[in-house]
């Protein structure tokens, strides 16, 4: 209760002062906004008002809590993000969007984020009565949501004191295990073009762009019961141990999100082609290519509200985001849809627009559910005396550097190697509300030739758990894996951007 006066209290000088201003800002606006929204949610103590609040006060912008799990074994962080937006003209979107947090066990990360949105305004052709025929309509006459063009610029600065190494390739022992400590600064942009021509515009193809400065500094960790890298591994067997030059890393690639069946089959395919540049050394120049097949099958499509409208719900100054559940029958989005990354909203984002507020959290209970199934191949290839630094070798088991599970049952960072192979089944449904269950099964292998990237002696594993998404807080899962021969593992993260937020540049 103190904390809720506290924070009422915080915000509540924000329209005093919006009246000593004769010509009130956007920004200062936003702050207004916030204070309103923040004392409505949190004004009053209740059990089932602190849902609300808490996802208030982790998503509500200009200025919210950042939290979020760090790398696997580097703890859970703690800190602020700041997000604004800027509107010059009909044709251009701008928003910022800055954040930092830090953990109890020293690892901290920093970051400014800004997007350059092109929004052409789009002429639609009017229909009139009479015009088509029964059953048939004339080409270019339907509305279409066309796809937006963004460019990103980002600086973002990360530490790392406690990261894992078993050695390189599929047989490592667990007996090879040390730790080292990693910092990486990354100064970059990239930009997204959707294709529009003709057929290919059914596809929902874009073409992506990257440039980026990447600089590591590798250190030992001697605060762990295993040895710290240097001690057990030297350059020959952890290549880039003992040199990390700046690397320029350059990218180009294409990606399919085509919908098929009416909503239900949606397709995330990405082709990437990457170029790391050592301008000091260029032993550790390398380039990489990825090929990432998503398919998911929404079990329910768009959902329906089923439960009985609120007396909030009905009123008609409702929020943006309860305006679909206004109308009986009208179809709202499923959670996992809303849930998906938008390449419009910086990380720290989960609005569909800038007016807007994050979705809410759902405690009907609706019935959504998913199948999905995944192909990740990645291989890397480096010149005749040139090799891939460890620290940008991908990693299966447990959770990666990005916490993206892979053979969960084995140890974080278990598998490392160059080339990769990763094969996942997937299924996921709604309990109650935002809370879902989930099961997972990997097949995957990592390679130090790309020849033996086959699906042969791959290892396996099954995972099981609770998921949590609710409205645009961080998405939180809690896994039980198995199947592995090297016993079993318990995961527990929170996500470090928003649900409907973007992605961080991949720290590898």
């Amino acid at each position: 209760m103190r904390w809720n006066f506290l924070i009422v209290l915080l915000f509540a000088g924000a329209p005093a002062l919006a009246q000593t201003v004769p010509q009130e800002s956007m920004l200062h606006q936003d702050f207004r906004h916030e204070a309103d929204h923040i004392k409505e949610a949190c004004g009053t103590f209740g059990f089932k008002k602190l849902g609300g609040c808490a996802a208030e006060l982790v998503t509500d912008h200009p200025v919210h809590i950042a939290l979020g799990s760090m790398a696997p074994q580097n703890g859970f962080g703690f800190g602020l993000a700041f997000v604004d937006h800027k509107t010059p003209n009909e044709s251009w979107r701008l928003s910022w969007d800055l954040d930092g947090l830090a953990a109890p066990s020293g690892a901290w990360r920093a970051g400014g984020y800004m997007k350059f949105i092109h929004t052409p305004v789009v002429k639609f052709v009017p229909v009139h009565p009479g015009e088509e025929s029964a059953g048939k309509k004339k080409k270019g006459r339907k509305p279409k949501i066309h796809p937006k063009t963004v460019f990103n610029i980002y600086g973002q600065a990360i530490s790392l004191p406690k990261l894992a190494f078993f050695g390189l390739g599929p047989g490592t022992l667990e007996l090879g295990r040390t730790f080292f400590g990693m910092q990486e600064n990354i100064i970059g942009g990239n930009a997204i073009k959707p294709v529009t021509w003709g057929v290919l515009e059914k596809l929902n193809l874009s073409l992506l762009g990257e440039i980026n400065g990447r600089f590591v500094d590798i250190r030992g960790d001697h605060s762990q019961s295993s040895p710290s890298i240097e001690q057990l591994y030297t350059e020959a067997s952890a290549p880039g141990l003992a040199r990390q030059p700046g690397f320029v890393q350059f990218g180009e690639g294409v990606r399919i999100k085509a919908v098929l069946f009416t909503d239900h089959l949606h397709f995330n395919y990405l082709i990437n082609f990457q170029q790391f540049v050592a301008p000091s050394d260029s032993r550790y120049s390398f380039r990489r290519w990825t090929v990432d097949l998503g398919h998911e099958w929404l079990l329910y499509g768009k959902t329906q509200l089923t439960r009985p409208k609120t007396a909030k719900e009905a009123d008609p100054h409702a929020k943006e985001t309860d305006k679909c559940t206004l109308q009986p029958g009208m179809s709202c989005p499923s959670v996992s849809e809303s849930a998906r990354p938008n390449d419009m909203n910086g990380p720290d984002e989960c609005a569909s627009a800038p007016d807007e507020k994050c979705p809410s959290i759902s405690y009907s209970r609706n019935l959504e559910g998913s199948i999905g199934f995944r192909l990740l191949i990645s291989e890397s290839a480096a010149g005749a005396n040139s090799v891939v630094p460890f620290y940008f070798q991908p990693t299966l088991g447990g959770s990666d550097i990005m916490g993206n599970p892979s053979l969960s049952s084995y140890a974080d960072y278990r598998f490392r190697g160059p080339n990769l192979l990763l094969l996942r089944e997937s299924f996921e449904h709604s309990l109650w509300g935002p809370l879902g269950f989930t099961f997972i099964a990997d097949q995957g292998k990592v390679a130090l030739a790309r020849g033996d990237v086959d699906f042969q002696n791959l290892k396996h594993g099954f995972a099981t758990g609770i998921t949590l998404r609710a409205g645009g807080f961080p998405q939180v899962f809690l896994l039980f894996a198995w199947g592995g021969s090297e016993g079993h593992h318990t995961i527990a993260s929170v996500n470090t951007s928003l649900l409907g937020g973007s992605s961080r540049p991949s720290l590898y």
